[in-house]
């Protein structure tokens, strides 16, 4: 070998060398050395907790004895220093078939599932109490997808300037020129479905309020693409996953803790909680064991069914004909309370076939719990208030503590019960 090619090989090696051990370090050491870091809240996590009890779980020590404020459930004092140091987080989520399993929808306090276009339906899990024990899992939510208006109605009952994860966004899209490829002509999209403005009109991507998460705008720590994370290699539209720990740092960063530094206030100062003393047990008498329906007609894919397990008090979902599992944890999707909220759609109101739903205003809704079935009503005054449901006499409903997930259908969709017609 000649001489002269030495040098420039072993500096080939040792750059081959380094660059392994940086990507190692990188893609599998840094999400987790989050969880134990400079700030004491987050080393809270590594020091008060053992083993994880399960795929992607922490487990606590302590008495449960601090209720959430979202969704009611007991959890350990060390969970609640960690989470109120943080605003609740909404995260974007996929449905499309090629999507599942997701990640995460299990550590959410709160789910919310309506039609994005074209019959496939979209989540929004609100993350705050429980995602603490989920931390263990590297890039614990997703595939996450991109924002829609209706959800940002709902994102913005959970603080002042709510932190909102997504990638992209319906916008001011128009036909491209097929020379430079750039957009030409008027917007074709819908004033009304032009998520990515509104958002900016909120403020949430104005310095001191950022609370938007575009994937666009955060690191690699903070979302990657996963395209073999399920053991299929998927489409790169199914595959971005984002660590729900980063973004919460990446909100820190911002000046959005538990208190908005530009507003010098908390974020839940004008929160408005559900109420949640519903007892957690099943009824004497178990009224609606199952309940199934479709979001759109000829969307099977789509079609839900809520199947409950009196043994545990929750609801188990099924997807498309199949159990709804949840890719970190390995169970079955589940809630303790389940509402089927009735809005007005308004159905591919442009030529991006985008929808909408008046979340604003007032309705009509089911909802089931400790295995009853019983008829309620919505109502949400504008977009920053809470939506509250109420009960055939007029009283606000008791929720089970635990996870609500909401079923947001339109006007008119038939439900099918267990036993019923």
């Amino acid at each position: 070998m000649n001489s002269k090619l030495i040098p420039p090989i072993t500096y080939l090696g040792i750059f081959l060398v380094f660059s392994g051990a940086f990507y190692l370090l990188f893609a599998n050491l840094l999400p987790i050395k989050n969880l134990v870091s400079n700030n004491d809240t987050d080393s809270l996590v590594a020091n008060t907790t053992s083993t994880p009890a399960k795929t992607g779980i922490i487990s606590f020590s302590g008495p449960k004895n601090v209720a959430c404020p979202l969704n009611g459930a007991m959890y350990t004092q060390e969970e609640q220093k960690i989470w109120q140091e943080r605003r609740p987080m909404a995260v974007m989520i996929e449905n499309h078939s090629e999507a599942r399993p997701q990640s995460g929808l299990n550590g959410a306090d709160i789910v919310y599932e309506a039609v994005a276009e074209g019959g496939i339906t979209r989540f929004m899990g609100v993350f705050y109490c429980s995602a603490v024990s989920n931390a263990a899992t590297k890039y614990d939510v997703g595939p996450v997808r991109s924002a829609r208006t209706y959800f940002l109605d709902l994102a913005s009952e959970y603080a002042d300037y709510p932190l909102y994860a997504h990638v992209g966004g319906a916008n001011c899209s128009a036909p491209k020129d097929p020379v430079t490829g750039r957009q030409a002509g008027p917007c074709t999209t819908n004033k009304k479905a032009l998520a990515i403005e509104q958002i900016s009109d909120y403020g949430w991507n104005t310095q001191g309020t950022a609370g938007d998460l575009s994937q666009f705008a955060l690191s690699y720590k903070a979302c990657r693409r996963e395209p073999e994370r399920t053991g299929d290699v998927r489409a790169t539209e199914h595959t971005m996953y984002c660590s729900t720990t980063e973004m919460w740092n990446v909100a820190k960063d911002r000046g959005l803790t538990n208190t908005t530094i530009a507003k010098k206030q908390s974020w839940d100062k004008s929160y408005r909680p559900w109420t949640f003393k519903q007892k957690d047990a099943a009824s004497s008498t178990v009224t609606t064991p199952k309940v199934s329906f479709n979001f759109w007609e000829g969307y099977g894919e789509y079609s839900v069914t809520w199947n409950y397990d009196q043994t545990t008090n929750q609801y188990l979902r099924s997807n498309g004909g199949k159990q709804h599992i949840d890719f970190n944890t390995k169970e079955v999707i589940n809630s303790k309370n389940l509402v089927i909220q009735f809005n007005k759609e308004s159905r591919s109101i442009d030529i991006h076939g985008h929808n909408l739903y008046d979340m604003v205003g007032s309705g009509k809704g089911i909802l089931l719990q400790n295995g009853i079935k019983e008829d309620i009503t919505w109502s949400k005054a504008n977009r920053l208030s809470r939506t509250i449901f109420k009960d055939s006499k007029g009283a606000e409903v008791n929720f089970v503590p635990g996870r609500v997930w909401v079923e947001i259908l339109p006007i008119g969709n038939k439900i099918s019960y267990e036993g019923q017609s």
